[in-house]
């Protein structure tokens, strides 16, 4: 089976990309971000018309995650437990018996920001959700845009992006104290370095044309999952599409 996410920078503009792509996944599991529309204007029909059943956990214009599969999405929850946070970023379902969680980690917006402080506490927050998950769940698969390039060679010029937003140190630790706390791993690092490791460019300067991009996207998995990891790639396609998202699907095949 292949587990994917990506984020599309508002589903409005860009359903016909979406749908075009899950034609050619079959036995998915799909985590989307940054729908940026409310629950009522998900384009449910169009997604069941094309064989996929959704859940999700929008707000209009902002922020927004969902979840996409062929099978029934059960015991489905939404946001991270006691914390009060009204941006969208979490969205959890079951199929079977494997967890999946959607998210959408804050960007933080720069180092000296109170967005940034906020990005580190929301990362501690959900570090304990996974780990409540993962004692729940021993399947557990976390996917999505967690706005956090890991290492260095994540980017495309580290010396450029070293101690910047996306690639502090603090930043960088919270993501594996996340990893840590709920025995998750990156199915990235099961496979021999793919040839295409970045996941999103930036719109300008020519970002995708002259390959600038960062790791950002993350496919996470429990023991048990990561052992059975065959691939990961970046699906370049969808990015080269006219107005696409400024992020490629990720997707990684299980055996």
């Amino acid at each position: 089976m292949q587990l994917a996410t990506w984020n599309l920078n508002s589903l409005r503009v860009r359903l016909p990309h979406l749908l075009d792509w899950l034609a050619e996944q079959s036995d998915s599991v799909v985590g989307l971000q940054e729908l940026k529309m409310a629950d009522e204007e998900f384009p449910f029909e169009a997604l069941r018309d094309a064989g996929w059943q959704a859940v999700t956990n929008g707000q209009k214009t902002y922020n927004g995650v969902a979840l996409l599969a062929r099978r029934p999405l059960e015991d489905v929850q939404r946001d991270i437990p006691g914390f009060d946070d009204p941006q969208k970023r979490v969205i959890a379902g079951t199929v079977d018996d494997l967890r999946v969680v959607s998210v959408y980690v804050p960007n933080g917006q720069s180092v000296d920001s109170q967005k940034y402080h906020y990005k580190l506490d929301w990362l501690q927050r959900f570090a304990a959700y996974l780990a409540e998950e993962a004692e729940r769940h021993p399947r557990l698969a976390v996917v999505g845009d967690f706005n956090v390039a890991p290492l260095p060679e994540d980017t495309h010029d580290p010396e450029a992006w070293e101690g910047h937003i996306l690639c502090s140190g603090p930043e960088r630790e919270a993501l594996r104290g996340a990893m840590e706390a709920a025995g998750l791993s990156d199915a990235f690092e099961r496979v021999p370095t793919p040839e295409q490791r970045y996941t999103w460019w930036d719109y300008r300067a020519a970002g995708f044309r002259r390959n600038l991009g960062l790791r950002i996207d993350h496919v996470l998995l429990s023991a048990p999952l990561s052992e059975r990891v065959e691939s990961w790639r970046v699906d370049l396609e969808p990015r080269r599409l006219e107005r696409p998202s400024d992020h490629a699907p990720v997707a990684v095949t299980l055996a």
